[in-house]
């Protein structure tokens, strides 16, 4: 009993007792610590720098080539013009690096200065600097790639148009259906003044029929404005083609009938023609007119 009772105070004592970090690093730097649950940190190494080791690597590689070869331009820092002259000369080398748009700037600036300094130095030397007119350069893209962009574009493109026309026929139907409805609700309204006034007239309201007067004015009015719209409009397109290529008709029968102006017109006529003695004697009577009997008998002498 006295066993289990000093093994439960020891128990007890591990449980309820909480090391310090002092006490812990005692334990430690002893050795009583188990592994496992404790992790030693290894010291970092230290670095060192050897710029006479670097000096001589880079002495090593270095390859003492031609510029043309190298084509590398060193320059100082391209100072903004017009900063320098706004903010003064102190601050004209400070770019702020946080500032994306100074800092872009300022590549674009240090690019060009060296674009400029490089051209002189290659024209001296002979190199060509501008693309001829002949160059071919294989695009990163292949021809099968480019066909089916092509075709997306212009699938796209065929949509736009479809969808243009489907808008705009989607507004012409409402607008159609607008002006249906407006003469609908117009009809309605004479329908409905009318048969008012027809009641009116029934019960003996009123004695006037002033509305039939009208009714029939309109519609008088219309048949008119119709026979003017058609007398305006002229021949329709079938019309006007058949005029072209027929003529414009006119009287057929009897158009070759004599008349008093024509038979009193004699300017076509001819007397030689007429009496057949021109050098051209025609006619049917002269064609089936036969020869004389001295006219056959020469004609017989000459055959023998």
């Amino acid at each position: 009993m006295e066993r289990s009772g000093s093994e439960s105070d020891s128990f007890s004592d591990s449980e309820g007792s909480s090391l310090s970090d002092s006490e812990l690093q005692e334990a430690f730097a002893k050795g009583e610590l188990k592994p496992g649950l404790n992790v030693v940190l290894e010291e970092r190494p230290k670095r060192s720098n050897d710029v006479d080791g670097l000096k001589q690597c880079l002495s090593d590689f270095k390859q003492q080539l031609a510029w043309v070869e190298r084509l590398d331009v060193t320059l100082d820092p391209i100072p903004n013009a017009v900063e320098s002259v706004s903010h003064g000369d102190s601050n004209k080398d400070a770019v702020d690096p946080e500032n994306d748009f100074q800092r872009e700037m300022s590549f674009y600036r240090q690019a060009q200065a060296a674009v400029l300094e490089a051209l002189p130095r290659l024209r001296k030397l002979h190199v060509p600097t501008r693309r001829p007119d002949d160059y071919f350069a294989e695009m990163a893209k292949s021809d099968q790639q480019m066909q089916k962009i092509r075709q997306k574009l212009k699938s796209k493109q065929e949509a736009m148009e479809k969808s243009e026309k489907a808008k705009q026929l989607r507004a012409m139907r409402k607008y159609g259906k607008k002006v249906q409805t407006e003469i609908l609700q117009r009809r309605q309204k004479e329908k409905k003044k009318m048969l008012n006034a027809v009641k009116k007239y029934q019960k003996g309201l009123s004695d006037k029929l002033d509305f039939l007067d009208e009714e029939q004015t309109s519609s008088q009015g219309s048949k008119k404005g119709g026979a003017n719209q058609r007398i305006k409009k002229g021949p329709n397109a079938k019309r006007r083609y058949k005029n072209q290529k027929f003529g414009f008709g006119g009287k057929k029968k009897g158009s070759k009938w004599n008349t008093k102006d024509s038979f009193n017109d004699v300017s076509s006529f001819r007397s030689k023609v007429a009496h057949n003695k021109g050098p051209g004697k025609g006619g049917k009577k002269a064609l089936n007119k036969r020869p004389g009997k001295r006219a056959r008998q020469k004609m017989k002498s000459r055959a023998g």
